[in-house]
C-alpha cells in the first residue's frame, strides 16, 4: 500500500545475505527493466547509490547492510513509460524529455527528488503513486533558464510564473515534435507523445 498520512512507511529489518546490491541509477534500471521485460517479480535492492538512494536519505556505505543492525525496508513505485511507436520502458527515479536545457521545452517526470545535484522536485515522494511533472515551457529566455538552473541546488526554482508542477498518477504527454528521453538519466530514444503510468508498490528499496 502506498504512503498515508499519519501512518509508518515501510519497516526495519536486517538486510539479507541474499539481496541485490546497485550504486547507479543506471544499475537500478536495469534491474527492473530485466524484471518487467521477463515476467518476474523485482528483487529487494539494497541502494548504493544514485538518485533515488538519495532522495530516501541513504549513503555509500555498504557496511550497513552487514552489520546485522535493522535497516529501513521501504516499499517503492515503479514508473512504465510507452511512446507513440508503442516502445515500453520503465524509470525508478526520473524521465526527462528535452532538446537542451537552454531552449525548447523541457519535462521532467519525477519519482525521486533529485536529478545529480540538483533538488527539481522538492515535494516529491517516491510511494505516494504519484510522479512530479515538472515543466519549462518553450518561453522561458535564456535569462530565466539561467537564473532557475542556478536555484536548482537549494530546490528554490520552484514556485516560478512560468515553471508549473503537478502530480500524476497516469498522463499521456504530447511533445513539441519528437523530442529526446532520458529515463534514470540515460538516453532513450526520441518520442512525440508518451504515456506514462505509475506502477505503486512495485519493489522494495533498502536503505
Amino acid at each position: 500500500m502506498t504512503i498515508r498520512k499519519g501512518q509508518e512507511w515501510g519497516s526495519l529489518a536486517v538486510a539479507s545475505t541474499a539481496m541485490v546490491t546497485v550504486s547507479s541509477n543506471a544499475e537500478l534500471r536495469a534491474l527492473v527493466e530485466t524484471a518487467r521485460k521477463g515476467g518476474g517479480d523485482i528483487a529487494t535492492v539494497g541502494l548504493l547509490g544514485g538518485d533515488l538512494m538519495r532522495t530516501l536519505g541513504g549513503s555509500a556505505q555498504p557496511s550497513r547492510f552487514t552489520s546485522g543492525e535493522p535497516v529501513p525496508h521501504l516499499p517503492i513505485d515503479l514508473v512504465r513509460v510507452v511512446t507513440d511507436d508503442s516502445r515500453e520502458g520503465w524509470f525508478a527515479a526520473h524521465l526527462v524529455a528535452r532538446h537542451s536545457w537552454w531552449r525548447g521545452q523541457i519535462v521532467a517526470a519525477m519519482n525521486a527528488q533529485f536529478i545529480n545535484t540538483w533538488d527539481v522536485a522538492p515535494r516529491c515522494h517516491p510511494n505516494d503513486g504519484l510522479v512530479d511533472l515538472v515543466t519549462a515551457p518553450s518561453t522561458m529566455n535564456l535569462q530565466q533558464r539561467w537564473l532557475a538552473r542556478s536555484r536548482l541546488p537549494l530546490g528554490t526554482h520552484v514556485p516560478h510564473p512560468l515553471i508549473t508542477t503537478r502530480q500524476v498518477a497516469s498522463v499521456v504527454l504530447d511533445l513539441p515534435g519528437k523530442t529526446p528521453l532520458w529515463l534514470d538519466g540515460q538516453r532513450w530514444g526520441s518520442a512525440r507523445r508518451i504515456t506514462i503510468t505509475v506502477e505503486p508498490d512495485a519493489f522494495v528499496a533498502v536503505v
